[in-house]
């Protein structure tokens, strides 16, 4: 049992020398190594690390959600993608997503989560993003803690680019 513990932190600690960044959840993209990239302009559809503001980290330590890290509200970053910019008009409604008009696969709001609790989420609607913010999903799991759930991030929170290295 020590065994396997004793790997992932030495892998952690290799990847965080090396710039990379090992994801276990296939919530925003598949599980894998990937690369981290800093600097440059957010876009659509990239996938990002970016931490969360203090009180939505601790909603998602104390649900589990996310482990312990070096964000400022003491969770790890998340790993999701891109999906609204300022100025995009973004709608959020029971069974799907939309951005510009734009509907988003499997963008359905679960009202549970995966142990049953119920999950609050945004309220639903119409909005324009606002500056200095950025809509972070994760669409590729139905059970995705993001935005659906917490609403917009600060754009300044957005830590890199997460390019993919090797993938399962």
């Amino acid at each position: 049992m020590l065994g396997p513990v004793i790997a992932m932190v030495f892998l952690v600690a290799l990847g965080t020398v090396l710039g990379l960044r090992i994801s276990l959840t296939d919530s925003a993209a598949p599980a894998g190594i990937y690369r981290i990239v800093r600097g440059g302009s957010v876009k659509h559809g990239e996938l990002v690390g970016a931490c969360l503001p203090a009180s939505i980290a601790q909603e998602g330590l104390t649900r589990g959600y996310l482990q312990k890290g070096d964000c400022p509200g003491g969770a790890e970053p998340v790993a999701k993608i891109v999906g609204a910019l300022p100025g995009d008009v973004l709608e959020v409604q029971p069974g799907w997503v939309s951005v510009d008009g734009q509907l988003f696969a499997d963008s359905a709001v679960a009202p549970r989560d995966s142990m049953g609790r119920p999950l609050p989420h945004v309220p639903w609607g119409r909005r324009q993003v606002a500056p200095g913010e950025v809509w972070l999903f994760g669409f590729n799991n139905v059970r995705s803690w993001d935005a659906r759930y917490f609403g917009s991030v600060p754009l300044s929170e957005v830590r890199a680019a997460l390019k993919p290295v090797l993938t399962w």
